[in-house]
């Protein structure tokens, strides 16, 4: 990599992370060229999924910025990690052939009458400890899950924090609200065994306890100035910033 301008990615966000690591770790821009199903990352950071040779424009006509990684026990990742029904789901060899039906399966299999959630715990951002969790998502900062922004977008990927949201299993004789959603530069979560889980996308098995914590300012990323630069719901916040009424001339 001596002497590169930018390092590049065609692919998928699992693909993506692997590179972007590489980037981060030699200081230089990253290049995302949407080529996988979903992109999520690409939509997050404002790259136009529907024009994959256009995200090539970013090598020689590229507008940079900074944004945040985070990381699980050492291993970057650039969207999210999940824990419990969906970690469980992407493991199963069935899952990239008929994804809905295989989350439905593990679904009823954690949340059944007679299910057994996996042993994950932690502590929320109120001090309330979760031991029979159903889904832990933790992203590369949050996501907007309130209306009418635009839902299952990040707002910004540079705040310095990461994405927490918890929804606990039926019958745990929890005395919280079943699900919560907050903020903080680093969490960790317990568990006596291995965890399956979904690092963006990918099936890994982690070693607990897990550690997660934001890597801020971490990558450079280069993209094309004939993308928009930023995502839907970032999109939608400046637009009703912009419509907001001035104060009242008197």
């Amino acid at each position: 990599m001596n002497g590169a301008d930018a390092l590049g990615m065609a692919g998928g966000d699992g693909s993506l992370a692997v590179v972007a690591a590489a980037a981060a770790a030699q200081g230089v821009p990253f290049v995302c060229v949407p080529a996988g199903t979903r992109n999520h990352f690409a939509l997050d950071v404002g790259v136009d999924r529907h024009d994959v040779p256009g995200a090539l424009d970013a090598f020689t006509d590229g507008v940079e910025r900074l944004i945040d990684m985070a990381e699980v026990n050492g291993r970057l990742y650039l969207n999210n990690v999940s824990l419990g029904i969906y970690g469980d789901a992407v493991h199963d060899p069935a899952y990239r052939d008929a994804k809905v039906r295989v989350l439905l399966e593990t679904a009823h299999e954690v949340l059944g009458p007679s299910a057994q959630a996996p042993a994950l715990r932690l502590i929320d951002d109120a001090g309330h400890e979760h031991d029979h969790l159903a889904v832990v998502l933790v992203s590369n900062n949050p996501y907007a899950v309130d209306r009418p922004v635009a839902r299952g977008t990040r707002p910004a990927l540079d705040t310095g924090q990461l994405g927490i949201l918890v929804i606990d299993a039926p019958g745990g004789g929890h005395p919280h609200p079943p699900g919560r959603t907050w903020t903080s530069p680093q969490l960790e979560v317990g568990a006596p065994t291995p965890v399956h889980a979904g690092v963006d996308g990918e099936a890994v098995d982690l070693s607990p306890p897990l550690r997660f914590a934001i890597r801020p300012a971490a990558l450079r990323v280069r993209i094309s100035s004939g993308h928009p630069g930023i995502s839907p719901s970032a999109l939608f916040q400046l637009g009703r910033e912009q419509n907001r009424p001035g104060p009242a001339l008197r």
